[in-house]
């Protein structure tokens, strides 16, 4: 596993509640979206198994709805327990990511 599949992994369920939390979407829309924003790297075969193990752990909910271009599609949005949980992510990313970035950059003493 690469590097960039390694830490994509750790913040990939932020990314997936924070999509959702913005608007109900279906998987194939939910991998375009993430790529459209530069997560190139997630593919349907990548989210389809994150949205299954939210939904277990009822973070999200999924709702069939027709389609205008076929068959019905399950879209999810995001449930309260979901919407603590994203905002949990939120604070800890933000806890993390400012001194990880100043120790990559070099912009502080040791």
């Amino acid at each position: 596993m690469s590097i960039r599949s390694q830490l994509l992994k750790g913040v990939l369920d932020g990314c997936v509640l924070a999509m959702i939390e913005k608007e109900t979407v279906y998987g194939y829309e939910l991998s375009k979206k993430l790529q459209a924003v530069g997560l190139q790297d997630v593919s349907e075969g990548t989210i389809y198994p994150i949205l299954l193990r939210l939904q277990k752990n009822g973070l999200i909910e999924g709702e069939m709805r027709p389609s205008p271009s076929g068959p019905n599609r399950k879209y999810y949005l995001l449930t309260e327990e979901g919407k603590h949980v994203l905002k949990t992510i939120i604070h800890e990313w933000n806890t993390i990511a400012e001194p990880v970035n100043k120790l990559l950059e070099r912009r502080i003493e040791l």
